[in-house]
């Protein structure tokens, strides 16, 4: 019995938005997002930054813009990256409108922190003329005061209220090209105002755990509340906060979208965690081959398995693998069959070698 209807995900179709050159909602892949640490100011390294995120699979990247040297920096940054940037605004709405007009395709705001309505009015008409998506950013750290009062501390319906309140100030300056965000630091409290944001709206949603830590429980808070909302369907953009470097969220999304058959992008290794019966460094080799081959983006699979309990089985489902064998000799597989002993000096080497023929061979028939 195939377990393939098992492993589809079928996603809530979302009204489809466009950030520059990507799309976002709808039938699109779910796109993976980051932001500089740098100074905006400092155009040459966040320029630097901004290119280094996309290379590592980034889809979207957003910069801070809280003055106008940050605005108009825009200008010249944009001119040298591929993705589209998002200006994270906060409070003044002209940085909202500079950060439109200098080459931003998002504008981050929430609106109610914007000001009055002719100030919104102002900043969705500089999002129109200059065909630039806006992502409404809820943060249970930062709700409206009246909201505040009325349910007595962040919760599900609190965020799910605001998020409301906002979409209508937006439309009704008669826009859509938008998405909406409600994050908290709390996993549990992030799912429930994802959930019923959900329920009542068709607007794509941005899903981050805000603040999330350091790499590890950062990685695993993000992992459990990106996966049982993406299991459910929703989420049609990601970011992974992380007090780390930013290209490590980008990695951490893009595996959390594989590990859910959501996404493929770049090789995909299934490994064993080494044992007593592993015939080689299985530790050592796969953080070897994850660095040689990071620079991969067509999506192959891979097993590297230290011994033959599991090894044959697992080889049988990936593009290339390794399964460990006696007194140096291991079994290459190619396509689940078996081909070749390879000495175990030469398995990183052989590997790589046939990773990248595998890539061309792919890349060469799309």
């Amino acid at each position: 019995m195939s377990l393939r209807p098992f492993r589809d995900i079928k996603r809530k179709k979302t009204k489809e938005i466009h950030l520059g050159k990507v799309k976002i909602g709808g039938e699109n892949p779910i796109s993976v997002q980051s932001m500089t640490n740098t100074l905006t100011t400092n155009v040459s390294e966040t320029i630097k930054q901004i290119n280094e995120i996309s290379e590592a699979g980034a889809d979207i990247v957003r910069v801070s813009c809280p003055d106008s040297d940050s605005t108009t920096a825009l200008k010249e940054i944009t001119r040298h990256v591929s993705v589209p940037i998002v200006a994270d605004i906060h409070f003044h709405y002209k940085r909202a409108i500079e950060a439109a007009e200098n080459g931003a395709k998002c504008l981050r705001i929430n609106p109610g922190n914007i000001g009055n309505k002719s100030r919104i009015k102002e900043v969705v008409s500089a999002a129109k003329n200059n065909e630039c998506a806006i992502r409404i950013g809820v943060n249970a750290g930062s709700l409206e005061q009246d909201i505040l009062e009325k349910y007595k501390e962040p919760c599900p319906e609190a965020l799910e209220e605001s998020a409301l309140r906002n979409i209508s100030i937006i439309e009704d300056q008669d826009f859509s090209n938008f998405k909406v965000s409600v994050k908290s630091s709390d996993v549990f409290l992030s799912i429930a105002a994802y959930r019923l944001l959900s329920m009542k709206t068709n607007y794509p949603l941005h899903l981050g755990i805000t603040e999330a830590g350091s790499f590890l429980p950062g990685s695993i808070k993000s992992s459990i509340g990106f996966g049982a909302l993406l299991l459910e369907g929703i989420g049609d953009t990601i970011r992974v906060s992380l007090s780390d470097n930013p290209v490590e969220e980008v990695k951490v999304g893009n595996e959390i979208l594989k590990s859910l058959n959501l996404r493929n992008r770049g090789v995909k290794i299934i490994s064993c965690p080494s044992c007593a019966r592993q015939a080689f460094k299985v530790i050592d080799i796969v953080r070897t081959l994850e660095e040689k081959l990071s620079y991969i983006k067509t999506p192959i699979t891979l097993s590297i398995i230290g011994c033959v309990v599991n090894g044959p089985g697992e080889a049988a489902q990936t593009n290339i693998g390794i399964t460990g064998g006696g007194k140096g000799s291991n079994m290459l597989y190619l396509n689940g069959v078996q081909t070749e002993k390879v000495d175990t000096k030469e398995i990183i080497n052989t590997v790589v070698r046939l990773v990248e023929k595998k890539a061309r061979e792919i890349e060469n028939n799309t």
